[in-house]
C-alpha cells in the first residue's frame, strides 16, 4: 500500500489563522531510528534538513522515551523508534471528491471491567504509597479492516475527520504500518529562531473531561462543572506543572509561563480541559533536545513522569506504539531556523497487517471513582461508531391532503443534527424538495422519510399511512440501553442498531420501553412515552437520554403532560401509558406484565 500522506493541523497560537493542510507525495528520503542509540541522530538530522529547506513529516514512538530519558521505562518497541519522510516541499491540499463509504468497522470492547478495576486498585495502592500522584492509564481498542487498500483506508480516515473535526490531523503511510490520527491535542509548537537567536515553544497538555450533554442547557452545565470539578483541575494542574518542570530543562531563566489555565474545548462526543505552558528557549537548543526535556508528553504519562511511567508498564500489556507518542511536521522557520508542530497521538488508530489499533485511556489520581473513569473510556471512544459505517440524518414527517405538518420543527432538529454531525445544510433546498413531494401527494395521509447524506443531498421517500388501532402493546425492556446518553440517541439518523436490539420479536406488541443504566424510564424505540402517574401525564426529561420528539415537544407545550423522571421501581404505580410520536400522535397504550 502506497497511501499518500496528508497534514491537516491547527494553527495552535491563532484559532482564526487558515489551518496547516497539505499532502506529500513520494518522499526523496527516509530519516528511521530502528535502535535506541538512532533516535538523537535522526531528530538531529531531520533538523538539518529542514534548516536546509525540506519539509519532513513524520513520528515517534512512546517506546523511544528511554533513548532520549534513560530513567525512563516501557515495553520493547514493536516498530521504528522514529520515522521522517524527506520532502523537497509540500504539495496542496487535494481538491474536494466524492465522499466515499467508510468501511464499517467492528471494534472490539476495551479490557473487561474487572481487569479494569484490579489496574485502578493498583494505582491507587502506588498513589497511596507516594510512589506517583497521577498514572495515564490506557488499553487498546481492536478492529479488522478487511480489503484495507488505499481507497479504503483513505475513506476511513476521511470519516474519522468529519467525526473528529479540527485539531491536528495526519495520515501517514510508515512502510509497514499506516497512521490516521484525528487528535485534538498539541504536544508542542517550536520555533527554533535561528542558530543565534532563543526560540519559542508553546505546550497545549489535555487533561480533563466531560461527557456533552444531551440538550444546549445540559452542554453548557456540564463546560460549566468540568471547569469547576476540584478533581478535574487537580488533574491538569498535576500535568501543567509537569510541563513546566520539563519546559524549564531548554528554557531561558525565569521565561516559562502558564498564559492560559483550565480552558475548556467542545469536542463531539466529550469537553476537554486544556492549559497553555510556553517558554523561550536557550539558544542552540536541537530539536533532540526538546524531545529529550519534554517527552513523551505529560498528559499521557501522569506525574512524576518516571514513576508513572514504571506503573504503566508494569500494567499495560503491551507497547502503545505511534499511540501516545508524536506526530507531526518540521519545516523551514525563520532566520534560518525551524518550525516544528507536533501532535500527541490520542484519537489515532493505527492499521498493521489488516488490524487497526486504537488506544483509550485516562488519567489516574487519588480522587478517580472506576465508575467515572469507565465511562470516561467509552466517551472518549464514541467518536469511533460515527466513523465506522456510514449513516444518514434521519426525520419523518406527517404529509396529509398535500400539507405537511409541523415541517419547520422537523426542519429545525435536522439542522442541528447536521450542524453536530458537520453534514452540509441547506434549509431552502431542503424544503424545496418537500414541496415537490406535497405536489405529488396531494391526497390522503402519507408517512414522508427524509434523509440527508454526509454530502449534503437530500432525499425523500414517501409511504402511505395506515391507521393504528388502539390501545397498543407495549413490553419493557429486559436490560438498558447502554448507549442511551450517545449521539445517536439524541439525534435521528439511520444509525439504528442499538434500537432494533429491542425490536419486539410477538407481532402483537407495537413497541417496547426502554431505560438506563441507571434505571430510568427513556423512550420507545420508534417514539417518546408517556406515563399517569400519580394522577398526572409525565414524561421522561431529555437528560435522561432520550430524542427530543416533535410530538413529544407538542405535548409538552399543550400543557397534556410534564417532565419526570420515572424509575423501574415505580411501574407497578403507573395506572396508564401512552405512546407518542408526530407522526400517530397520542396513543393509548398497556403494558405487557
Amino acid at each position: 500500500m502506497v497511501l499518500k500522506t496528508l497534514l491537516d493541523f491547527a494553527n495552535p497560537r491563532d484559532a482564526s489563522a487558515p489551518r496547516l493542510r497539505h499532502a506529500f507525495g513520494a518522499p526523496r528520503d527516509l530519516l528511521i531510528a530502528r535502535r535506541a542509540e538512532e533516535v538523537r541522530g535522526v531528530l538531529d538530522a531531520v533538523q538539518v534538513a529542514a534548516e536546509a529547506g525540506a519539509w519532513c513529516v513524520g513520528g515517534v514512538r512512546y517506546e523511544a522515551a528511554p533513548a532520549l530519558d534513560a530513567v525512563l521505562k516501557t515495553h520493547p518497541a514493536d516498530g521504528p523508534l522514529a520515522w521522517f519522510a524527506v520532502h523537497d516541499a509540500p504539495l496542496p491540499w487535494p481538491g474536494a471528491s466524492a465522499i466515499a463509504d467508510a468501511p464499517t468497522l467492528d471494534w472490539q470492547a476495551p479490557p473487561d471491567r474487572a481487569r479494569f478495576d484490579e489496574a485502578l486498585a493498583s494505582i491507587g495502592n502506588a498513589i497511596a504509597a507516594g510512589d506517583c500522584y497521577q498514572v495515564n492509564y490506557t488499553a487498546m481498542l481492536r478492529a479488522t479492516l478487511h480489503g484495507g487498500g488505499v481507497q479504503a483506508v483513505s475513506a476511513l480516515f476521511a470519516a474519522l475527520q468529519r467525526a473528529q473535526p479540527g485539531g491536528y490531523a495526519a495520515c501517514m503511510d510508515m512502510g509497514g504500518e499506516q497512521v490516521l490520527s484525528v487528535s485534538p491535542e498539541l504536544f508542542f509548537d517550536w520555533e527554533s529562531g535561528g542558530s543565534a537567536e532563543v526560540g519559542h515553544i508553546l505546550t497545549r497538555p489535555m487533561k480533563g473531561t466531560a461527557p456533552r450533554g444531551a440538550t444546549p442547557e445540559q452542554d453548557a452545565a456540564q463546560a460549566a462543572q468540568l471547569r469547576a470539578s476540584p478533581k478535574e483541575r487537580a488533574e491538569n494542574v498535576m500535568v501543567v506543572d509537569l510541563l513546566r518542570n520539563d519546559l524549564s530543562r531548554i528554557a531561558e531563566p525565569h521565561s516559562v509561563q502558564v498564559p492560559r489555565l483550565f480552558h475548556t474545548e467542545a469536542l463531539p462526543a466529550v469537553w476537554q480541559m486544556t492549559s497553555d505552558v510556553q517558554a523561550r528557549t536557550r539558544t542552540g537548543t536541537r530539536l533532540s533536545d526538546v524531545f529529550a526535556a519534554l517527552f513523551p508528553c505529560g498528559s499521557v504519562t501522569g506525574a512524576p513522569k518516571a514513576a508513572a511511567m514504571a506503573a504503566i508498564q508494569a500494567l499495560e500489556s503491551g507497547p502503545r506504539g505511534l499511540y501516545c507518542g508524536a506526530l507531526g511536521v518540521v519545516r523551514p522557520g525563520a532566520q534560518g531556523g525551524v518550525h516544528a508542530t507536533f501532535n500527541v497521538p490520542i484519537r489515532t488508530p493505527v492499521l498493521s497487517g489488516g488490524e487497526l489499533r486504537f488506544g483509550v485511556g485516562s488519567g489516574i489520581t487519588a480522587g478517580s471513582q472506576p465508575d467515572a473513569e469507565w465511562q470516561e473510556w467509552l466517551y472518549k471512544a464514541a467518536f469511533l461508531e460515527r466513523a465506522s459505517a456510514p449513516f444518514e440524518l434521519l426525520e419523518t414527517l406527517l404529509l396529509d391532503e398535500g400539507s405537511f405538518h409541523q415541517a419547520d420543527r422537523h426542519l429545525a432538529r435536522m439542522g442541528e443534527a447536521a450542524a453536530h454531525f458537520g453534514f452540509p445544510w441547506n434549509a431552502h433546498a431542503v424544503r424545496q424538495d418537500l414541496q415537490i413531494v406535497a405536489l405529488q401527494h396531494l391526497y390522503g395521509a402519507w408517512r414522508v422519510r427524509l434523509l440527508l447524506g454526509a454530502d449534503g443531498v437530500a432525499c425523500t421517500e414517501a409511504f402511505a399511512l395506515r391507521e393504528t388501532h388502539q390501545p397498543v402493546r407495549l413490553q419493557l425492556a429486559s436490560r438498558p440501553l447502554a448507549e442511551a446518553h450517545g449521539e445517536f440517541v439524541r439525534y435521528k439518523t439511520t444509525r439504528r442498531a442499538h434500537y432494533e436490539a429491542f425490536a419486539p420479536q410477538d407481532a402483537g406488541v407495537f413497541d417496547t420501553v426502554l431505560y438506563n443504566a441507571a434505571g430510568e424510564i427513556t423512550e420507545c424505540t420508534r417514539g417518546n412515552v408517556a406515563m399517569l402517574l400519580g394522577g398526572r401525564w409525565v414524561t421522561p426529561p431529555l437528560a435522561c437520554g432520550l430524542l427530543p420528539g416533535v410530538g413529544r415537544a407538542l405535548a409538552l407545550e399543550a400543557g397534556r403532560v410534564q417532565e419526570a423522571t420515572v424509575r423501574l421501581e415505580e411501574v407497578p404505580r403507573i395506572q396508564a401509558w401512552a405512546f407518542l410520536n408526530h407522526l400517530r400522535g397520542w396513543l393509548e397504550a398497556s403494558l405487557l406484565t
